[in-house]
């Protein structure tokens, strides 16, 4: 399963966990396969990564999920593959204010221009894909700087599809 993780740096990073047919789990982090495990014990998560260990607390429950870990107090947005298709988050953003194609597809409208004002949840865009039509919405409040997709296009997942500022 694909999830995309939202960092608190706005960075996203996409992670593939594979279950595999012996048992174990592979972990692929931005197509990097990762050393990691992890299991449950005194309400914490005990992760290793590599050689490094962390406990980790969370709270909340997916796209927003809270958590503590080496004694930091952060939020991240953590939103399957799945729920991308099915309506589960229409606002797909990345630092600078980039509203990417959440995967390949087909831009069918573009609903604003160059110049206007928009808040935080509106649609922007709306993208075709698996026979879907996908609106996405701006994940801040900003101004649209520019217009990177046209009617018509097809896409990649992750292109950058408009840049608000």
């Amino acid at each position: 399963m694909r999830y995309f993780v939202t960092l608190p740096s706005r960075e996203e990073r996409a992670v593939d966990i594979v279950h595999l047919p012996t048992g174990g789990t592979r972990i692929v982090v931005d197509g990097e396969s990762v050393d990691a495990d992890a299991e449950q014990a005194d309400g914490a998560w005990n992760v290793r990564v590599g050689n490094r260990v962390l406990d980790l607390w969370l709270d909340g429950e997916p796209p927003n999920v809270r958590f503590v870990a080496s004694g930091a107090r952060l939020e991240a947005r953590v939103e399957s593959e799945r729920s991308r298709m099915h309506g589960g988050s229409n606002a797909v953003a990345r630092s600078g204010g980039e509203v990417c194609a959440p995967m390949p597809g087909r831009v069918v409208k573009v609903l604003v221009s160059v110049g206007d004002a928009v808040a935080a949840g509106t649609p922007v865009i709306v993208v075709e894909a698996m026979k879907m039509e996908n609106e996405l919405c701006a994940d801040g409040d900003g101004t649209v700087h520019e217009i990177c997709a046209e009617p018509g296009q097809n896409v990649d997942g992750g292109a950058v599809l408009l840049r608000l500022e």
